[in-house]
């Protein structure tokens, strides 16, 4: 027999050793991730077998998941005869963990266990987000061997570790395909070899799992657990929440419970049946690139694909379950479900469905939205850009921070409460709320009590621009120029107002011309704000401009040259600030050229760059004039 030894991934290596010493509280769960990927195994042989007759045979018989103890060896054995697997597979599938994150996700678990108080309950629920599944064996087991043959192959093989750093593949035999998983018990875990305490793990976790599972009683006879049906299939009325709850940890691989559940039959010209969960907690897979949904299609009860882009749009990834319908074909292929009307039906009447839930639980547990919002809320208003047709159900459902209310607010909330003569709702966008909630931009609108929605989500410069309104409000971005504060709302100061310092309209208006000849080409314009009220200067972009936190995001992803010169902004000035009033002054009495007005431009520019979260155009200069400043300040 040929034996090939391998080292595991570093970081594999050291996520072994945290799953198999980690104060786990509920350590039976190991089994229940070995029947759900028992499972999973006779649902793909199922469905490749519609396609190629030949696999048909190769499970040997009708699909069924086997348990088996053996006191003696000390050894609980886990049976399927579904897909198998491959040496490739093995050497892949279980050399490896979680590909993509696995060294964040094995320092995460290590930064949890450093904090004791902590590490039981956060350990797990990381254990449960990454899927590890198969790896939980070596919570119990000394020694775990896989002895798989793939549908097709001759071959079997036969995979071995004790979970400290390395693994064996070697030649083996098997009559029929799929997998065996024998676990070698520890002493101190023995009670998994007691048939009493399988039977009762199986049936609290594994009841829903459509494939019979059975376990081999010492005389020969087979006792079958579960009762082999489909949760979804079943009446609502016969469901427990408890139930409800373990399907939701089956077909997720989650640890969490389920925050939304959604069970229900659709009659008519499309026939079908949905069970579907939104998490409570974010799946770790949330914000992949790949943005791939994960409802399993069932037809008829058979298991089609858990990859099916039609399904449910990229902006509902975070939902989780399956459907099953009896009017799709067995034999459908991914090129067919990208034309099939039938699956788009399916899809709008999902998306309708979700919709409709997620807005009766934002009208009636406020609380509860504000933290799946807080989870999810990104991902959905992706929707906004993407999908126009439902476009006006998910702005009912969005929710906002803004600059009156440190509570979750809807659009609808916003426009009930507009001033007076306001006719946009005003947003600004940016990367850190704290921050932009300071923005002087805000001060004009803060002073009359404007509420402004503040967008800090990077998909939010995206669809705030192809939206355009809500209920014949136009978004309105409070950076731009022309927002037009004089018509709307009474200053909150006005009686303060009175007795601050008088502008110098002449002498504004020569600082003004004097800043726009020493700044030239890098500002588009200068002018005399009525928006700021405490900040002596601001950037603004001119109406038809890009944003200036759009251009920032564009050019961290790199589509824009970092090259390209960045558009010219609008200088605003505060013609009552006791700078830009002393700086008027200067400019007003004389006319000839001062050296110390040109920095002063240069720095009211590179100061307004700095509030936007930019650095100034040029240190170096910056550094030289910040230091004549201060030493004419100082000389006085």
């Amino acid at each position: 027999m040929t034996q090939e030894t391998f080292t595991f991934q570093a970081e594999v290596g050291k996520l072994l050793d945290i799953v198999a010493h980690s104060l786990y509280s509920h350590k039976e769960i190991f089994l229940r991730e070995l029947i759900s990927n028992a499972s999973d195994a006779c649902d793909k042989l199922r469905y490749a077998a519609l396609t190629d007759e030949k696999l048909a045979e190769a499970s040997g018989g009708d699909f069924a998941i086997a348990l088996k103890l053996d006191s003696k060896k000390k050894t609980l054995t886990v049976s399927d005869n579904g897909i198998g697997m491959s040496r490739d597979e093995l050497n892949d599938l279980l050399g490896t963990i979680a590909r993509s994150g696995t060294q964040a996700f094995a320092e995460q678990i290590s930064k949890n266990n450093a904090d004791k108080d902590k590490k039981d309950k956060d350990t797990s629920a990381l254990i449960g987000q990454f899927g590890v599944g198969f790896y939980s064996s070596f919570m119990v087991a000394d020694k775990v061997e896989v002895l798989t043959r793939k549908a097709g192959d001759e071959k079997a093989w036969l995979w071995e570790s004790d979970g400290r750093g390395s693994y064996t593949i070697a030649d083996a035999e098997r009559e029929t395909s799929g997998t065996d998983i024998i676990v070698h018990i520890k002493k101190a875990d023995k009670e998994y070899l007691e048939p009493m305490r399988i039977t009762n793990i199986v049936k609290t976790y594994s009841d829903h799992v459509g494939v019979p599972v059975t376990l081999a009683k010492e005389e020969g006879e087979l006792e079958t657990l579960n009762t082999a049906s489909a949760l979804w299939g079943r009446d609502k009325k016969d469901i427990t929440p408890e139930q409800y709850t373990e399907f939701y940890h089956h077909v997720a691989h989650a640890f969490d419970e389920p925050w939304l559940t959604l069970h229900n039959r659709v009659e008519g010209v499309m026939s079908y049946t949905n069970l579907l969960y939104v998490p409570t907690a974010q799946p770790f897979n949330l914000f992949n690139p790949e943005r791939k949904n994960h409802v399993k299609l069932y037809v008829n009860r058979v298991f089609i694909t858990d990859d099916c882009e039609e399904l449910l749009p990229s902006y509902l990834r975070f939902v989780q379950g399956v459907i099953d319908s009896e009017d799709l074909s067995l034999n459908i292929s991914r090129e067919m479900m990208q034309h099939d009307p039938k699956l788009a039906k399916i899809r709008t009447g999902l998306v309708k469905r979700i919709l409709g839930e997620l807005k009766k639980k934002a009208e009636k547990s406020a609380d509860e939205y504000a933290n799946f919002w807080g989870n999810f809320g990104a991902v959905l208003k992706e929707g906004l850009y993407e999908d126009f047709e439902s476009r006006e159900k998910l702005l009912e459902i969005c929710r906002f921070r803004s600059t009156e209310s440190d509570e979750l607010i809807s659009l609808a909330q916003y426009v009930e409460r507009m001033k007076d003569g306001q006719e946009a709702i005003y947003f600004i966008t940016g990367e850190d709320q704290a921050q932009v909630a300071r923005s002087p931009q805000l001060e004009g609108f803060k002073s009359k009590g404007i509420e402004v929605l503040l967008l800090t989500d990077p998909i939010d410069d995206f669809w705030i621009q192809s939206v355009g309104s809500f209920m014949d409000k136009t978004f309105k971005s409070a950076t731009r120029a022309g927002s037009d504060l004089d018509s709307m709302g009474e200053d909150k100061k006005d009686e303060d107002a009175k007795d601050d310092a008088k502008t110098d309209d002449a002498g504004v208006d020569a600082l003004v011309a004097r800043l726009k000849v020493a700044l030239g080409e890098t500002v588009k314009d200068v002018r005399a704000s009525s928006r700021l009220t405490s900040s002596a200067v601001c950037l603004v972009s001119d109406e038809g401009d890009m944003d200036m936190h759009m251009e920032r995001i564009l050019k961290q992803h790199k589509q824009m040259s970092g090259d390209t010169a960045p558009t010219p902004r609008i200088l605003e000035i505060n013609p009552k600030h006791g700078l830009i009033l002393k700086l008027s002054e200067s400019a007003k009495a004389s006319t000839e050229a001062n050296p110390a007005i040109d920095d002063a431009a240069h720095l009211l520019l590179d100061q307004a760059r700095i509030l936007e979260g930019e650095a100034p155009a040029d240190p170096l200069e910056f550094a030289r004039r910040v230091s004549q400043m201060m030493e004419r300040g100082l000389s006085l």
